[in-house]
Order: C-alpha cells, then sequence, then structure tokens
C-alpha cells in the first residue's frame, strides 16, 4: 500500500510545480488526480491536471457516494473519487495530491492515513504577484483567493509540517518536502519489517 502525500498551500503557492518536480524525482510515485467543476485552463489537460466534469455530473456522482471527500472553492467542486485513490495507492509507493485544507481534514475523519505538508507563503504580497502573474483575475477574485489563503493558513495548523516556500528559493523548498516525505517512507518499511 502506498503513502498518501497530501501537499496544500493557498492559490498561487507552488503546489502544481513542487508536485511536478517530485514525481521525476521520486521513482514509483504518481499524481492524485483530482475532479473538478471548474473550466480548464488553456495549459491544462484531462486526466493529467483534473478530471473536469460537469456540475450535474458531480452531483449524481456525490449523491452516488462515490468521491470520499469534496470541496467548493471559488464556486466550483473539487473531489476525490474513492475507487480512484485505492487504486492509486495500490499501484504506487507514493501518491501526490494537491487536496486542500478541508479535503485534508475530511481524508482524516475517514481515517485516511497520509504525510500533510503545508507550503506557507513568506509573505502574503508575494502570493498576491503569483497569482496575479496567472492572469485573469479581478481584484475582487483577488481579495477573495486572499481571504481564503488567511483562512486555509490558520486551518492548517494539524498538517505533520509547515514549510515556507521563500519567494525565489523553489528548489529548497522541493528538497526540504522531498527529504520528508523519504523520511516517512523510511520509517513506515522499518515498521512493516
Amino acid at each position: 500500500m502506498g503513502l498518501l502525500v497530501i501537499i496544500s498551500s493557498p492559490s498561487g503557492g507552488g503546489k502544481d510545480v513542487v508536485i511536478n518536480t517530485l514525481l521525476k524525482h521520486l521513482p514509483r510515485s504518481a499524481r492524485l488526480i483530482s475532479t473538478t467543476t471548474r473550466p480548464p485552463r488553456p495549459d491544462n489537460k484531462e486526466g493529467v491536471d483534473y478530471f473536469f466534469i460537469t456540475r450535474d455530473e458531480f452531483e449524481r456522482r456525490i449523491a452516488a457516494d462515490e468521491f470520499l471527500e469534496y470541496n467548493i472553492y471559488a464556486n466550483n467542486y473539487y473531489g476525490t473519487p474513492r475507487a480512484y485513490l485505492e487504486k492509486m495507492l495500490a499501484s504506487y509507493d507514493i501518491v501526490l495530491s494537491q487536496i486542500e485544507v478541508n479535503g485534508k481534514h475530511n481524508l482524516d475523519k475517514l481515517n485516511i492515513k497520509n504525510l500533510s505538508i503545508f507550503m506557507l507563503p513568506d509573505d502574503i504580497n508575494n502570493l498576491r504577484k503569483r497569482i496575479a502573474k496567472r492572469g485573469g483575475i479581478t481584484p475582487e477574485v483577488m481579495e477573495h483567493r486572499l481571504e481564503i489563503a488567511q483562512k486555509e493558513i490558520a486551518a492548517s495548523v494539524d498538517y505533520d509540517y509547515r514549510i515556507v516556500n521563500v519567494e525565489g528559493k523553489l528548489p529548497e523548498t522541493i528538497d526540504k518536502i522531498e527529504k520528508i516525505i523519504l523520511k516517512r517512507l523510511e520509517e513506515t518499511s522499518i515498521l512493516d519489517n
């Protein structure tokens, strides 16, 4: 059974870059792809970044109890399909997920073992710049995302690790996270023997 690694951060916090780099560094690792109702961004790929479905289909799957956890963020559903997570954990040593804070808490309530790492911004203004760099964000949406970021940071106190992602030092952040994962894998294999 693989290790589920949750890497969370506020919007614009660097989760995708960290996970994509870790996938290259860590053998027998894979990304847990969430299902969402949000429209794809221009660079998003179906089945790589997300599984994109309609709101009606998402709600049908909620009713059928197909999601382990789901949340609404910026008026879109995001969720983790139960069967998909089980398949991934059976197939890989490390399953990397960018589930957000509420999703992590829902998995904890279901007693689904995980290693949780929250990436904190070094400065809220740096986070603002990262979100703005994506483009297409109105001032109202920006303020809403920053409000959510403050709430997520406050709610992340029960993560196993909280790492400050210093602006311009992303390789160091990735290195710290990789060492944490490898250490947990080593501890798990010792306990299993």
